[in-house]
């Protein structure tokens, strides 16, 4: 079976798409943006949301490794001072959102990560 995300080598239309999509999510990360129109704002928006939901699935498949690894798994499971850290580390990074702006964003995060793993460890 082929990795996720992996591309037959027959099919250049299906590997230009995948091309295409890494430059947008890289490109979010890396490329600094100075748009001037509405136009230019909402596409750089839409390249920063593309980024942001291929980390949030990511971060999503991770945790429900970390669920089936844990002890005590799933909400029964959550480390508070673990999150609060995690929250106070993210907040050095985006200074302007600041701790109590990114805890709500980071505990629905969270929480779905933990509704997913329980509704695939059912499966």
């Amino acid at each position: 079976m082929a990795e996720p995300g992996a591309i037959p080598e027959a099919d250049p239309e299906a590997a230009l798409r995948v091309a295409e999509e890494a430059v947008t999510v890289v490109g979010a990360l890396l490329r600094p943006e100075a748009p001037v129109t509405l136009p230019e704002c909402r596409d750089a928006i839409d390249r920063v949301d593309a980024a942001l939901a291929t980390l949030l699935e990511r971060r999503a498949a991770l945790a429900g490794v970390v669920q089936r690894i844990k002890p005590v798994g799933g909400f029964a499971g959550r480390d508070l001072d673990r999150e609060r850290a995690l929250v106070k580390r993210m907040a050095s990074r985006a200074p302007s959102l600041g701790e109590s702006r990114l805890a709500p964003i980071m505990n629905a995060v969270i929480e779905a990560g933990l509704h997913l793993a329980e509704e695939r460890s059912r499966h």
